[in-house]
């Protein structure tokens, strides 16, 4: 029998094992290879819009007059403001924000359950910015096949200078990405001036460090890494998708059989699919995956195998979308002609007998059907966004720009003063919402003569007194509220202070209680 000693080495030696470190599989790194066709242009035009908007936004500006920011898009955590072109949200107006995720996520709903996961392939920004970051990459180092070898040769000077100058230019991009992020909680040329002449604050420093190194970690180093360990989305997509949702689909009811000699064979009256098993869709896959092996987790709907594949089929002769998008129920409709021996390979091969059949299925799956669209999921997903998107804008509009908050005095709750009357304190604060300085009346409802003040000043004849609130400001006012014992029949007696602005309809009323020793109420 073995020892205790010896097992414990045993296992020691497992661990240590080929086979055992072999569950853990080093990464392999991928090499996408530049693709050309409507996809990619697509993409291009994408990357450059986003990026665009990234870093220019925060240089725009928008007169809002004096006294307030020019900047287009703020946010102004200072002051508790978000700016955006002509519209201010203050921080009670916040449901304007949780509106806004609501809408973003339902909207990444819709589009999955149409387009399958459009938002990973084109506009999520780890995309966007490794797209960037391979161009970069490629013009340092060249194309596919050079960057393979590249980091196959030894290190050499010529090796050296270029590893060196790409990482200094996504390093570049890098800071340029977390400089452009801070700009949109400041004024973005004084925040300039400030970060290079050291006057800017720490958390402004340490927020473009975290960024920059994010950025070029994930961008530059992880890639594919980040979609397909730490993004969680492609595990939640799959509940998005049905049958009707189109995803890229290599259709291999036409590829199947495969033949590197595909035009030979045919001569000699071997049937083959379209499939010459070129590679070219897995050598510009940025994650490194075969389509022909069927939907996978890693796949991003870039559309890229798309491109390489009309390619490779435009040059043969053959008709493009082999690999294209579709829906299950139309790959299914496919598989089942091809199963019952009326499908082989290309259209040009199809028997004279079942011609009309596939083609008029053919031209079904081509086209985007209504029914792709308009299914009952995506209708109810369509009608929340609506719906809350209308909601928003019709507040947006019918809001007030006029708030009132009262709070009254506690302790104490009432003075008598040396007339008999009773003295009640309240603290007014008065937002002006609006970008110019507005003249306000503050009178008392609900009570029989009382007497309003404002702290500091002597009793008004009249229900009322007058003040200026600054534009885009809150102001806060002490204000007594007096009667006469005669005019009290309870302790505590219900009243409304009502702010109106002069010279508009804008009016705010606001409820409180007049309080009175008890033995009034008697």
């Amino acid at each position: 029998m073995k020892s205790e000693a010896d097992i414990e080495q045993i296992d020691v030696d497992a661990v240590n094992s080929k086979t055992y470190r072999s569950l853990y599989e080093a990464r392999k790194k991928i090499h996408p290879k530049r693709a050309t066709g409507d996809f990619r242009r697509f993409k291009w035009a994408v990357m450059f819009i986003t990026l665009g908007i990234y870093y220019i936004t925060p240089w725009i500006r928008w007169d809002r007059g004096d006294g307030l920011p020019d900047q287009a898009v703020l946010l102004d955590l200072a002051n508790r403001r978000f700016y955006f072109f002509f519209i201010e949200i203050w921080p009670h107006e916040f449901f304007y924000v949780a509106g806004m995720l609501v809408m973003a996520g339902i909207g990444l709903f819709l589009v999955t359950s149409i387009l399958g996961r459009a938002w990973c392939g084109y506009t999520c920004p780890q995309t966007v910015w490794v797209d960037l970051f391979l161009v970069v990459e490629r013009f340092f180092e060249g194309e596919r096949n050079a960057r393979i070898k590249l980091d196959a040769a030894p290190w050499t000077p010529s090796k050296a200078i270029k590893r060196g100058a790409k990482h200094f230019v996504w390093l570049v991009i890098a800071v340029a990405t977390g400089g452009a992020w801070i700009f949109y909680f400041a004024d973005a040329p004084t925040l300039l001036v400030d970060l290079f002449s050291g006057q800017a604050y720490f958390a402004a420093y340490a927020t473009i460090g975290t960024l920059t190194a994010t950025t070029y970690i994930f961008g530059g180093l992880m890639r594919e890494q980040v979609c397909t360990y730490m993004c969680p989305w492609p595990r939640i997509q799959a509940a998005m998708l049905d049958e009707h949702s189109l995803t890229v689909t290599y259709n291999d009811w036409r590829g199947e059989p495969r033949s590197r000699h595909l035009k030979r064979m045919r001569k000699e009256g071997v049937s083959t699919g379209d499939c010459v098993d070129c590679n070219a869709c897995v050598a510009v896959c940025p994650m490194g995956i075969d389509i022909r092996d069927g939907q996978q987790m890693e796949c991003i709907s870039c559309a890229l195998c798309i491109d390489a594949c009309n390619g490779v089929m435009e040059r043969l002769g053959l008709e493009k979308g082999l690999i294209s998008y579709a829906t299950l129920n139309d790959y299914d409709a496919n598989m089942a002609l091809a199963g019952a021996g009326k499908h082989v390979g290309s259209p040009q091969i199809i028997p004279e007998n079942v011609r009309d059949e596939f083609g008029k299925l053919s031209e079904r799956v081509k086209r985007f059907s209504p029914r792709v669209f308009a299914r009952t999921r995506t209708l109810i997903y369509l009608f929340v966004y609506a719906a809350i998107g209308i909601a928003m804008l019709v507040h947006l509009g019918m809001r007030e720009r006029l708030d009132v908050k009262i709070l009254p005095d506690r302790n104490p709750q009432f003075v008598v003063l040396s007339d008999g009357s009773i003295r009640n304190g309240y603290e007014l604060k008065i937002l002006n919402m609006k970008g110019e300085s507005q003249q306000f009346l503050i009178s008392v409802g609900g009570l029989q003569n009382p007497k309003i003040s404002e702290a500091g000043s002597i009793y008004a004849a009249d229900n009322w007194l007058a003040t200026e609130v600054p534009a885009d400001k809150t102001k806060a006012l002490k204000v007594f509220v007096a009667m006469s014992r005669d005019h009290l029949r309870q302790s505590s007696t219900p009243f409304n202070f009502i702010v109106s602005e002069m010279g508009s309809t804008d009016q705010k009323t606001v409820s409180s209680m007049f309080k009175a020793p008890r033995e009034i109420a008697k």
